[in-house]
């Protein structure tokens, strides 16, 4: 049988200072994922509660018991796992929903665990039904049940797996089933977004990897366009350090204002598809309310990316509001764009 995993193993620290002496600039990328709870900001009661489940789990001896997480992409889903694993000293293997396309890819993979070891799956909720079967005695009572043959002289075999601790993260909670919900005795922790101040912490921490000055107003005008997103946040940190770089000067909030009006953010951290969507909406459909068939169709674009990429961040900012009748614009929304909105004159 094949299967489709890595394994990530944790870098010590002497591995981590040699590659900062060799300089390797992408090993310095890679490591702005905290390595410690100390490093990890934000989300303390989901640490809390960690640190206490792990620490009893060691106390008994005993793996800890599976854990699930969700919520939108970026907010530090896999690095808990990566942090989990360091704090309890095992091997993570890593994988994702998608990769996993057969049972025998399953099959695989937890055969080849070993006592103790971790295994994450990543977008569990892309697991297509025949397989999610599978995981269920594996995760209830450590066994894993396989079908050898078909009709009448089909039999099943039952292995014994080592005892292991699944992790596993989702970006749609609604779309994993009641009964593998269930058993994730461990918890089912939502990660939130993060505050302004967590993200400049954030921001501070990975200039610092990076080799890179940065003071507290250029940390702040990049952290109010993050979109409450630690990945997001990173993302233009880099970008802003490399127009610097370009420009042979510091990393200046100027810089950061430029590098950003070059990415077509905006100061609320909109992009050009966000104002684009909230334009069409006004000028196309007075403010709404429109049905997201209507919309998709008018700006061309799939209903599951306007619904997973695009509203999110406009409906914490208040930007825009689901109603039964389909989606309308608010009036914050018309202020942030300069156009005549509903009880408002300019």
């Amino acid at each position: 049988m094949s299967s489709n995993f890595n394994t990530n193993s944790v870098n010590t620290q002497k591995d981590q200072e040699n590659s900062h002496k060799t300089g390797d600039v992408n090993f310095l990328d890679q490591t702005l994922r905290p390595s410690t709870w100390a490093e990890y900001v934000g989300q303390k009661n989901i640490k809390d509660n960690l640190q206490v489940l792990l620490m009893a789990a060691k106390q008994r001896n005993h793996p800890p018991e599976h854990i699930l997480f969700y919520g939108p992409p970026g907010l530090g889903k896999t690095t808990l796992a990566h942090l989990i694993a360091k704090e309890t000293s095992s091997q993570l293997k890593v994988t994702s929903g998608p990769a996993i396309e057969k049972v025998g890819d399953l099959a695989s993979i937890l055969t080849n665990l070993s006592p103790g070891d971790m295994l994450f799956i990543d977008e569990i909720h892309r697991l297509n039904k025949a397989i999610e079967e599978i995981l269920y005695p594996a995760m209830e009572s450590g066994s894993l049940d396989i079908i050898i043959g078909k009709g009448p002289s089909a039999r099943t075999i039952q292995l014994d797996l080592p005892p292991f601790t699944l992790l596993a993260a989702t970006t749609k909670i609604a779309d994993i089933s009641a009964p593998l919900r269930s058993r994730f005795s461990g918890g089912v922790f939502k990660l939130e977004f993060y505050s302004n101040d967590e993200i400049k912490t954030i921001i501070k921490r990975s200039a610092k990897i990076l080799g890179v000055e940065i003071n507290d107003e250029a940390a702040d005008k990049i952290a109010r366009r993050s979109r409450f997103t630690p990945r997001t946040a990173n993302y233009f940190l880099k970008r802003c350090r490399d127009l610097a770089q370009v420009r042979e000067g510091e990393l200046t909030p100027e810089i950061v204002d430029e590098t950003l009006k070059m990415l077509g953010i905006d100061e609320l951290g909109l992009s050009s598809h966000d104002r684009e969507l909230l334009t069409v909406m006004i000028d196309k459909f007075n403010g709404g309310p429109v049905g997201l068939n209507t919309l998709g169709a008018a700006l061309s674009e799939e209903q599951a990316t306007i619904e997973d990429v695009y509203e999110p961040y406009l409906i914490q900012l208040g930007f825009i509001e689901r109603t039964p009748r389909g989606r309308t614009v608010t009036d914050l929304a018309h202020k942030h764009l300069g156009k005549k909105g509903p009880g408002r004159l300019l």
